[in-house]
């Protein structure tokens, strides 16, 4: 495996990495700054093929533009959006934004020191912030066959679950296992998190996320790898013996952990449905089935008793009759009152006249329960050539393109502000008129919507104009820009909030020439080391050390939102700091100083550069409070 590429390393004139973020044995993650995007930070993914070449690199090759292909098609806000591809010194890159935050692996394992674990109430918001990210890849074609907590961050700018590391670099790294690149079947996944089919046999399927999805929450719910939940043998979950949740949950995590893919649900909706169901179907427990010795008696449709004759006793014949009477006449006996004629001509009278009265009884009932009559109105019917309705018209598709605009009043050296909501059809552009020579800088703020910059011929600017979160430039025409907001596919509705500021054209000074010139050597920039700044739980102030040089320039990236008030302050060492707003702006207060405090006007990741003179050690303090 060739070595990582050293930090300062500048790829493609504009990748410049800073730190290694992760290792395996598919490839490396950067942290890379991408001086193209006005230094933002984003994330290099570099493959690693099995094997060495030109051809099994050219194969790669393919395959990786192929799979970049599908990664583009991906826009989501919960994943992190896929830029660009590139090769370099025989590397394979892959260009994403960088998610700060903290996995849910880490997460775990922070809990579990103190003995805990999450809760099922967190455990069923993660799932239900997730569906509908697999619900959009699914939708695509696109399984991501790596589910694990250790792919799932928990994003520090508003807290949502964003899915990373997708497992297609890693299919791809894993097509060339032998000498002469016959595709095998791949692998990907972790092992106890991905299903059976996929280990197996490398074919996944929407319901083989669906199962990595459960078995992370399981591990989350009970702090138990998976290998220590299932018994190999049986294939049987008992993950319910470390965690007590309420049935319907359950009974749903069992179904999406069932073994066979076609027992488990076939698609997210299935899920969310499942979830939303008050009283969710038993999908792990056959009908009960009673035992001889259990089972209770039943109340039979027939009843087996003997049967017996009803009827009156007869007296007993007399031993001798009277020589001067009759004997008398003693009826034969009956088995059942049904031999008496007279008897069933009485019942069948009585059946009759009780069906009457019954009848009579029902129908009166009936006709009492019945409303009032009211009179009947005489309806008047008048009838014209022309109808006098107009017929309903047919409503436009709800997804038909909307489009609108307003005017951005906007003086030189000011700033404007505006906020609102577009849905998935709509799309606005603010309208200002600016000048040759200003300098216009544009931020949007909020997920889900991007903005594209455009020159009075409605076309985008040059440079990066089209569908970015920040643009700063001189304007090179004097006439109308317009500044198009247009929402991320996949979203129904997105807040945002855009920043706009203008300032006047600077008029150069003339240059006086000089009468002897003399070269001079021109110092080289300093370098430039960037540190992020991260908060203590429950802390909102930090002190932060080190060494800095005039060849040096240590940067620190504070992440802040509007409103807060952040303060940076030197506490030793001769050094000054430049502070730089999200927008990459200077801010003209904080420049040179040895101490700034003020309110946010804005959202994002701010600059703190330490400047020295000479080598020194320094200390510097940083808070932000509400």
């Amino acid at each position: 495996m060739r070595p990582p590429i050293p930090t300062g390393t500048t790829l493609q004139n504009r990748y410049r990495v800073l730190s290694v973020l992760g290792q395996g044995g598919f490839g490396r993650t950067y942290l890379s700054e991408d001086q193209g995007r006005f230094n933002e930070l984003c994330a290099l993914k570099e493959l690693i093929p099995a094997q060495g070449g030109a051809y099994a690199l050219d194969k790669s090759k393919e395959l990786f533009q192929r799979e970049a292909q599908i990664l583009y098609q991906i826009q989501h806000p919960q994943i992190p959006q896929f830029r660009a591809t590139f090769e370099e010194d025989q590397r394979l890159f892959l260009v994403q934004d960088y998610v700060e935050g903290q996995t849910y692996r880490t997460l775990l394992e922070q809990r579990q020191v103190q003995g805990l674990a999450f809760s099922e109430a967190e455990v069923l918001q993660l799932m239900r912030q997730l569906l509908p990210v697999l619900a959009h890849i699914h939708s695509k074609g696109i399984i991501h066959r790596d589910i694990a907590p250790d792919n799932i961050m928990l994003r520090q700018q508003d807290g949502k679950p964003v899915l990373i590391d997708f497992g297609v670099v890693k299919e791809l790294a894993t097509r060339f296992q032998s000498p002469n690149l016959t595709v095998q079947n791949t692998t990907v996944g972790k092992p106890g998190f991905a299903p059976s089919e996929q280990m197996q046999s490398g074919r996944a399927y929407p319901s083989s996320d669906l199962y990595s999805l459960a078995v992370t929450a399981v591990v989350l719910l009970t702090g138990r790898e998976p290998q220590t939940l299932l018994d190999d043998t049986t294939l049987t979950w008992y993950w319910q013996r470390w965690v007590t949740v309420s049935s319907g949950f359950a009974q749903v995590l069992n179904k999406m952990l069932s073994y066979r893919p076609g027992d488990r649900f076939q698609s997210v909706a299935e899920v969310v449905q499942a979830l939303q169901s008050p009283t969710p179907t038993n999908y792990t427990t056959p009908p009960y089935q009673p035992s001889a010795q259990t089972a209770a008696p039943s109340t039979p449709d027939v009843s087996h008793m003997a049967t017996m004759a009803v009827g009156r006793r007869l007296d007993p014949l007399p031993v001798t009759a009277s020589p001067h009477r009759a004997a008398p006449i003693v009826p034969a006996p009956r088995s059942s009152v049904w031999d008496d004629p007279l008897a069933v001509v009485a019942i069948g009278l009585g059946l009759v006249v009780l069906t009457g009265v019954g009848t009579w009884a029902v129908v009166r009932a009936v006709l009492n329960n019945q409303p009032s009559p009211s009179p009947t109105p005489t309806l008047t019917a008048s009838f014209s050539p022309t109808p006098t309705f107009s017929p309903t018209p047919t409503p436009k598709p709800t997804n038909e393109p909307v489009a609108y605009s307003q005017n951005l009043d906007l003086s030189p050296d000011t700033k404007a502000t505006k906020t609102g909501s577009l849905r998935s059809n709509e799309t606005v552009s603010y309208i200002l008129a600016g000048e040759q020579g200003q300098q216009l800088s544009a931020v949007i703020s909020g997920e889900g919507v991007l903005m594209t910059v455009l020159g009075p011929n409605r076309q985008p600017l040059s440079g990066q104009s089209n569908r970015v979160s920040l643009w700063q430039g001189t304007l090179p025409y004097t006439g109308n820009y317009y500044i198009q907001l247009s929402p991320v596919k996949g979203l129904d509705k997105s807040d945002y909030r855009l920043d706009v500021n203008l300032r006047s054209a600077v008029t150069p000074s003339p240059t006086p020439t000089p009468t002897t010139p003399s070269p001079s050597p021109s110092p080289s920039a300093p370098s430039i080391q960037i540190h992020r700044v991260r908060f203590e739980a429950g802390q909102t102030a930090t002190t932060v050390s080190d060494r800095a040089s005039p060849q040096v320039t240590h940067r620190y990236l504070v992440r802040a939102t509007e409103g807060q008030i952040f303060k940076a302050a030197v506490r030793d060492g001769s050094v000054t700091l430049n502070l730089s707003s999200p927008d990459g702006q200077p801010i003209q207060a904080a420049t040179n100083v040895l101490s700034w405090e003020d309110q946010l006007p804005m959202s994002g990741t701010y600059q703190i550069d330490v400047i020295a003179a000479q080598d020194t050690n320094f200390s510097l303090d940083i808070s932000i409070r509400n």
